[in-house]
């Protein structure tokens, strides 16, 4: 388990790093175009727009594992014991119902750009390519929040086998 963690991570990485390069870059190319030599490139635009997508998208994923989003733990944080696990597995339920919803919505999307064929104004890219990035970030919520909440419920299980024994 904590191996597909590492390698989504690393993969996770080499996607926000790429994205980010590629987003500054069009980014100071299109600032420099606008105030400098003034040609008619509309692609600068469109390729960071769709690079901030992709970071958007799979920092979010980012954030959920890492536990950095912005979350209400008013109810959680005065629960203890097993009251707190079962609250904090719920939620991980809750998100995976959610996650998984959106990913099939998502998948179902991308299909649909693949099979009209619309591609992007600018860069002339199909318009599958931006869409996967849904497709690419709930997937890995899916696979990492179902992987967090089966460690939580094992974790919760062997605790309370302990409980017993003791």
């Amino acid at each position: 388990m904590k191996k597909v963690l590492g390698t989504l991570t690393k993969v996770e990485q080499v996607i926000m790093v790429a994205t980010f390069a590629i987003m500054v870059a069009s980014s100071f190319a299109q600032v420099v175009n606008r105030n400098i030599f003034k040609l008619p490139i509309a692609w600068f635009d469109e390729a960071s727009t769709y690079c901030m997508i992709y970071m958007a998208l799979i920092g979010t994923e980012i954030g959920l594992r890492d536990g950095t989003q912005i979350a209400v733990t008013a109810v959680v944080d005065k629960l203890h014991g097993a009251g707190k696990k079962i609250v904090q597995i719920a939620s991980k339920i809750v998100v995976l119902i959610f996650s998984v919803s959106v990913l099939i919505a998502a998948v179902n999307m991308v299909n649909q750009q693949i099979v009209t064929g619309q591609t992007s104004a600018a860069l002339h890219l199909p318009m599958a390519v931006p869409y996967a990035a849904l497709v690419i970030s709930f997937a890995m919520i899916v696979i990492v929040q179902g992987l967090l909440m089966i460690g939580m419920i094992i974790d919760f299980v062997k605790g309370k086998n302990e409980e017993e024994e003791a």
